[in-house]
């Protein structure tokens, strides 16, 4: 269905992206409209990292393009997405606190050499009390389950109230009430009004949470409503013969 370009809120157009010279994602298309709650499900290496990096402005495209409420990801768009990347990528060792995590998301405002004033330090302190972590606003990053630490860098995405949030395998790792709370924190944020794409390979959650799922293996395999998508053909096509297939896929 055609939608006027004012309800898009993410435009992707035969997309190729990669490194070193090699394409990860080939010519991907589709579209996310504003207030859509989106997963992209595919095996590891299938360019679900790769789509939210080009996505967040973090890596070029070398075709096609891709436009973020209607602008080319960049400077202009950069307070309006924010991003959570995979825990994996992040130094747990560093010795900060939850609100020093958390005050790193308004530096794309202010630079690396300016110090926060007491604007950041409130909208901080409303993230942090967004994910439930107020309690733990000066624990030390690194003492956190990774539950809890998940919840941390979500309120860092959170800290400049962005249109967009892009999440990385967000639930990667942590316990069933882990995830049950994440995404009902998602879902929250999404009824009032952002727009939110997640990235996972756990199809146990597909069904209950996404508006729509982009099945993605280095090019899109299908994209629609859960009902529509998951199905047995759609997942072998997406992950390979050896996928286990349960109460995600639609009868």
């Amino acid at each position: 269905m055609h939608r006027p370009a004012a309800s898009v809120a993410i435009s992707v157009d035969g997309v190729c992206a990669g490194y070193f010279g090699r394409d990860v994602l080939d010519e991907v298309s589709f579209d996310v409209a504003q207030g859509e709650f989106v997963g992209v499900i595919g095996p590891n290496g299938s360019g679900k990292s790769t789509l939210l990096k080009v996505l967040a402005g973090l890596l070029p495209v070398q075709c096609g393009a891709v436009q973020i409420f209607g602008l080319p990801p960049g400077p202009q768009t950069q307070r309006m997405v924010g991003y959570v990347p995979q825990s994996e990528a992040i130094n747990w060792s560093f010795p900060v606190t939850v609100t020093d995590v958390v005050l790193m998301g308004t530096y794309a405002k202010l630079g690396f050499l300016h110090r926060p004033h007491q604007r950041e330090r409130d909208a901080a302190a409303h993230a942090i009390e967004q994910v439930g972590m107020s309690a733990f606003a000066d624990t030390q990053i690194g003492q956190l389950s990774g539950g809890q630490q998940q919840r941390v860098f979500v309120a860092r995405a959170l800290v400049e109230q962005p249109r967009l949030l892009l999440l990385d395998e967000p639930i990667a790792g942590v316990d069933a009430t882990t995830q049950h709370a994440i995404f009902t924190l998602l879902e929250d944020l999404q009824q009032h009004g952002t727009t939110i794409v997640v990235t996972t390979h756990d199809l146990s959650c597909v069904a209950e949470w996404f508006d729509r799922v982009l099945c993605l293996n280095h090019r899109v395999i299908a994209y629609g409503k859960p009902e529509s998508v998951l199905t047995r053909e759609t997942l072998s096509a997406t992950f390979g013969s050896h996928v286990l297939f349960g109460a995600a896929v639609a009868t």
